[in-house]
């Protein structure tokens, strides 16, 4: 348990020491969930100086797509380092931010898969309206999942992992070099319709942020539902 908690820490403030030195500042708080294959990172109080200048701009999309171009130049070293701190073997990073909130998620899924049976699952909690409300909300957006899988990481995150999701124009898009454009306006759409559904009343828990982000290449994207904690 306490080497454990040393990762947890570790990372936590390895992250934290990236962001300051490439961002120019920190996040004040760093939550950190090691639950294999996933890693998630919860960042609070994250916003650069210069960030904050173009927001009050409204120069959110500029925002945007800095951290973006950076997030994927840090990817490889932050890969690197997990595996220095805890032989955790990462072969994807993803993340989201909440400029509203001064918030955002990284999440890093390890080479070794595990298959979602092997994760608790609240029984009170119906995991096929999820499933149901998560693909209806995707339909809306592009088309139904071919697949979709539901982790609980801990007692307040929801990841959810879906497959094949993309529609011909999304494809074309892809093809010509167009991801951060599709990104940029997928987020909003699919945080909207996501948050649209029943997901709050079957968990009976508030969502607190969504978070999501895509591989483009192989068609598949994650979202991160962060819940309140019950009182």
């Amino acid at each position: 348990m306490s080497n454990e908690k040393t990762i947890h820490t570790e990372v936590g403030s390895y992250i934290s020491t990236l962001l300051r030195d490439n961002f120019g500042k920190g996040p004040t708080s760093v939550f950190v969930t090691v639950n294999p294959p996933f890693i998630s990172i919860h960042l609070r109080g994250f916003l650069a100086p210069t960030e904050k200048i173009l927001l009050r701009q409204q120069e959110h999309r500029r925002v945007l797509e800095t951290r973006d171009l950076l997030m994927n130049q840090l990817a490889a070293d932050i890969k690197l380092h997990l595996w220095k701190i805890g032989k955790l073997e990462v072969s994807e990073i993803y993340a989201d931010w909440n400029l509203d909130t001064h918030t955002g998620m990284i999440l890093a899924v390890m080479a070794d898969k595990s298959p979602a049976e092997d994760f608790e699952w609240d029984s009170d909690i119906e995991e096929k309206k999820i499933c149901a409300e998560v693909n209806e909300a995707s339909r809306k957006a592009q088309k139904t999942p071919e697949s979709t899988e539901l982790y609980w990481l801990n007692n307040r995150t929801l990841l959810i992992e879906r497959s094949g999701i993309f529609v011909e124009i999304e494809k074309e898009l892809i093809n010509g070099g167009f991801i951060e454009e599709l990104k940029l306006v997928k987020r909003p759409l699919e945080r909207r319709l996501l948050l649209q559904t029943r997901i709050e009343v079957i968990l009976q828990q508030p969502i607190m942020e969504v978070f999501l982000d895509w591989n483009f290449i192989t068609d598949k994207g994650y979202t991160l539902v962060l819940l309140e904690i019950a009182k």
